[in-house]
């Protein structure tokens, strides 16, 4: 079997693979949440004054609901959750301001991720989230983030150490490369971001437990020397390996199991006041008998368009609460929805 060493690389990116890990190595441990806020968290009951565990993982599932909605890539909800999760060991945050702080991540997440014609507006992600805070809570919500987190906003996280060690993993083996499924890896990631506990570990040492689970998974013993030396160049020891490892394959068995709701699966609630209700097209809630549509035709882009009202400003805008009789409920899923926001 080859060494992991950059000379035996060479010619294979081995080099530049390398290099890269060190850097993300070097960068870890500057971007990781601060623990002692994190176990602040962990240690909160529930109620309603204060952050706990629970609020904090159900705002990131919202996230990751939303990314899915905007059609962002992994990297944009991985580094939204690294955004949140700093920014809410640094600073006591109330429930109440945590819909726009969450909305605001996503945001900062996407510019920095996303090319600009993927970069949802404000304004879409704001009715899409439902936060119930202005354009304008945003804009300063987003500064006071970028100010506390000293507008060190692209970080090293766990998903550019599994990147990198899959492929470090596919230059050395000499099976199948489809039989490591990046898809797969990415998705379990997710699944543990969405675990307040996972942000308190290093990202290579969550990347590496992935693979680790994974590979044992496909019985491969070539795949599997591979990942030892690549958790000897990485010095990661044992205790801090298998630690992690166990509490990660936890949540990958409660994750794949019939009872746990992915937060893939979770619909999507869009809360419209009666007067924005009237003006939707019959069409997106009802169905009704279809008339021929005649050649030539065309559609009216004004029937589809909803109109939005403005929602009160000051801090009370950016607390949740419960939808008032005035207001409708209505459930849709991704592409219906998608339809409403975005009239073809």
């Amino acid at each position: 079997m080859k060494d992991l060493g950059a000379e035996h690389l060479a010619g294979h990116e081995g080099v530049q693979l390398l290099g890269l890990l060190n850097l993300y190595l070097e960068q870890e441990e500057r971007f990781q949440p601060r623990e002692k806020g994190l176990s602040l968290i962990e240690a909160t009951p529930e109620n309603d004054n204060t952050l706990c565990p629970g609020l904090r993982n159900a705002k990131v599932e919202d996230l990751r609901s939303l990314a899915n909605f905007f059609g962002s890539c992994t990297e944009t909800f991985v580094l939204a959750v690294n955004i949140l999760d700093r920014f809410l060991a640094l600073m006591k945050v109330k429930p109440k301001h945590l819909s726009c702080i969450g909305v605001c991540s996503f945001l900062l997440a996407a510019r920095i991720v996303e090319e600009d014609c993927n970069i949802p507006s404000t304004h879409d992600v704001i009715r899409i989230s439902q936060c119930k805070c202005t354009a304008s809570d945003i804009k300063r919500m987003e500064k006071i983030i970028s100010e506390k987190l000293h507008y060190e906003l692209e970080a090293t996280t766990a998903l550019n150490f599994l990147h990198l060690y899959h492929t470090i993993i596919l230059c050395h083996t000499s099976e199948r490369k489809e039989i490591l499924s990046l898809d797969k890896l990415e998705a379990q990631l997710k699944a543990c971001n969405c675990r307040l506990v996972f942000s308190k570990a290093k990202p290579s040492v969550l990347a590496l437990c992935l693979l680790n689970l994974e590979v044992e998974t496909l019985k491969s013993v070539e795949l599997l020397e591979i990942l030892l030396l690549v958790k000897k160049h990485s010095k990661i020891n044992d205790t801090e390996f298998f630690y992690w490892r166990e509490l990660v394959s936890k949540c990958l068995a409660e994750y794949s199991s019939p009872e746990c709701c992915k937060p893939d699966l979770k619909k999507l609630v869009w809360i419209v006041s009666r007067r924005t209700a009237q003006n939707l097209h019959n069409s997106y809630y009802s169905v009704p008998e279809l008339p021929t549509i005649p050649e030539g035709g065309c559609f009216d882009e004004s029937e589809s368009e909803d109109s939005c009202e403005d929602m009160s400003c000051g801090e009370e805008s950016l607390s949740s609460s419960p939808p008032s009789d005035q207001e409708c409920t209505f459930f849709f899923n991704f592409k219906v929805a998608q339809t409403l926001c975005f009239p073809s």
